[in-house]
């Protein structure tokens, strides 16, 4: 039974101990809690026996030989900070998203891992939606032939005043590193670069304050080039109800959307390119066949589960990651370019300048309305409120 120590019982963290708790995780045993907070603690410390162990400090947790690997579930300055402590202590690591808020101190992060040596996974759980894992599969056959655009419209993030209200740290450049793009999107940008590939650049347009009394983007719109052609546009926002959850792929085989749970692929019976190059026709059309993708549904809470049993699986018996650790720092550098480009007022190249985007974030932190202590000195490397 490998031996797990959570770190952060607040919200993501409280429902993987629940997991354990009602006993979906298989080959592991909860043996160490930390969290800042002891009521979320108290919360569960009656439905174990006296083996679990809690801890106020994370290091405490850490070094306490109780445990093999963490679930780091904290806010995301921590997540970089924590984990390096962890790998230097050798022990394995579950991460929540995102993998950090710079990109610099997440690429130091990875460096700890591979020299350490142990499983390392962060938890993009919608890489085990079989929805995204059928129309990945579709594009790496080629099924929709070579991708020309793709468009994601994401408004369907509506969240309330009284959301940022709740916690300081919320939507501030000091608590919690951006609004938006670092908090509600991480899974989708994680998706596309999964799906698509990075991105040769990228011209972003985010608004801060705009829908909500906060300092961070509550709505950007970004448009993306590929080294292959492709272009993107992507659109999200928490300020519109109801929203939109439509991903549309154009391909040259035919177009292919996502929204509300439904694949439909629009099959083209020749190739766009063949069909122009072919036709006397000034306009078209092109024969096709509009085809409902079938997949088997499966749900998010399925999807925890899923994401924590590969990680013990992987440390145990060397299966495959769903979502390797490494692999956090492309979706939080598309993050990152987001911002620099709306601060620049410009276009961003891939790979960006890491140490501008640094210096322009800790411009923001200094003039952050969240000044607690701790995150002002150590631009939110230890602080780990649930």
């Amino acid at each position: 039974m490998l031996r797990v120590g959570i770190i952060g019982v607040g919200a993501m963290g409280a429902k993987h101990l629940e997991n354990f708790l009602d006993g979906k995780i298989k080959n592991a045993q909860i043996t160490a809690l930390c969290d800042a907070n002891e009521d979320n603690i108290k919360r569960y410390k009656d439905k174990f026996d006296n083996n679990v162990k809690c801890f106020k400090t994370p290091s405490n947790l850490i070094n306490s030989g109780e445990v093999d690997g963490v679930i780091i579930a904290t806010p995301h300055y921590s997540h970089p900070e924590l984990s390096k402590e962890a790998f230097a202590a050798g022990l394995h690591v579950f991460c929540e998203k995102p993998a950090g808020v710079y990109t610099k101190n997440v690429r130091e992060m990875n460096e700890a891992a591979k020299k350490c040596g142990k499983v390392f996974q962060m938890n993009f759980v919608m890489r085990d939606f079989n929805r995204f894992k059928k129309i990945k599969e579709m594009i790496d056959s080629g099924e929709l032939g070579e991708i020309k655009r793709f468009v994601w419209i994401l408004t369907d993030w509506y969240r309330t005043q009284a959301y940022y209200n709740s916690s300081a740290w919320r939507a501030t450049w000091a608590g919690e590193g951006g609004g938006v793009m670092l908090n509600q999107n991480p899974h989708q940008l994680d998706l596309m670069q999964w799906m698509f590939g990075m991105p040769k650049r990228l011209r972003s347009f985010c608004y801060f304050g705009k829908n909500r009394e906060i300092e961070v983007e509550d709505e950007a719109t970004v448009y993306f080039e590929y080294e292959n052609g492709t272009t993107a546009v992507y659109i999200t926002t928490v300020g519109e109800f109801p929203g939109t959850n439509r991903l549309e792929i154009s391909g040259d085989k035919g177009k292919l959307v996502l929204e509300n749970g439904k694949i439909t692929f629009y099959n083209l019976e020749m190739s766009e390119k063949e069909f122009n190059k072919t036709t006397d026709t000034t306009a078209g059309p092109i024969p096709m066949k509009e085809i409902t993708v079938d997949y088997e549904e499966n749900s998010v809470y399925n999807c925890q589960v899923d994401m924590i049993n590969n990680w013990i699986s992987a440390i145990l018996f060397g299966e495959k990651l769903i979502a390797p650790g490494e692999e956090g720092i492309k979706s939080l550098s598309i993050s990152n370019a987001i911002y620099l480009s709306t601060w620049n007022d410009d276009w961003v190249d891939f790979p960006f300048d890491e140490d501008e985007f640094l210096t322009k974030l800790n411009e923001k932190i200094d003039s952050s309305t969240y000044v607690k202590k701790e995150i002002k000195a150590a631009k939110g490397g230890l602080n780990f409120h649930s």
